[in-house]
């Protein structure tokens, strides 16, 4: 029997609430075991909440350890699953808005004309191959509670109500962030999929970005973390 842990059960058989009462009472093994079970999706969360692998890693390490060390404040109020996912998205929305606080802003490469106007390039034809790229800096664009709640609600396809709990504000909230985030990529996004006017007259406002976000961002979600 493992040291720290009464239950004699294989730690696989456990629940989650169960090895997270082993980890607290000092089982060295509980917590890697709740980790496996939950690390893809929480990858997942992470990588499309910030949009950067590097970053996300970084979120994900941080938020993982801070679970690590407030494992004996966690109550039972909700799932453990949500309570991980708390962290994790409010240690990557911490990560956006330094990242924001402190952009970083990138070498000049010599090849430019500087008699040339800065300004913004005018928008390529999107081919199939570029649509997730262009759908995920769509997604960067926003601001970062908007793309929280969208990738939550949208893409992982939590309800409303759980989308709430996880991001600590009201259902009200979530529904108002969502709807805002829908209609701006709806407006930087409308290149991907042209319609008669006639459709999208009727259509409401964007009433098309989910199906094109979710099944573009949802790439990668089972990759782990080197």
């Amino acid at each position: 029997m493992t040291a720290g842990r009464r239950d004699p059960a294989p730690l696989d058989a456990l629940d989650d609430e169960a090895l997270l009462r082993a980890h607290v009472a000092g089982d060295p093994a509980a917590f890697a075991e709740l980790l496996r079970r939950h690390r893809d999706r929480l990858w997942a969360v992470a990588l499309r909440t910030v949009g950067d692998r590097e970053d996300a890693a970084d979120a994900l390490q941080d938020a993982l350890l801070s679970a690590h060390r407030a494992a004996p404040k966690f109550r039972g109020d909700s799932a453990v699953t949500t309570w991980l996912h708390r962290i994790v998205v409010n240690s990557c929305l911490d990560r956006i808005r330094r990242r924001q606080a402190h952009p970083t802003v990138p070498l000049p490469d010599g090849s430019g004309d500087p008699d040339r106007p800065v300004g913004v390039e005018p928008a390529a034809p999107v081919t199939d191959h570029d649509t997730a790229l262009v759908v995920r800096e769509a997604l960067g664009r926003l601001p970062a509670d908007q793309r929280a709640a969208l990738l939550l609600v949208d893409v992982q396809g939590y309800p409303v109500a759980e989308a709430a709990v996880l991001l600590g504000v009201a259902e009200g909230t979530v529904k108002s962030r969502c709807s805002r985030g829908r209609a701006r990529l709806a407006m930087l996004l409308g290149h991907l999929r042209p319609v008669p006017s006639a459709t999208v007259r009727n259509r409401p406002p964007g009433g098309d970005v989910r199906s094109v976000s979710g099944s573009v961002v949802s790439d990668g979600g089972g990759e782990g973390v080197s």
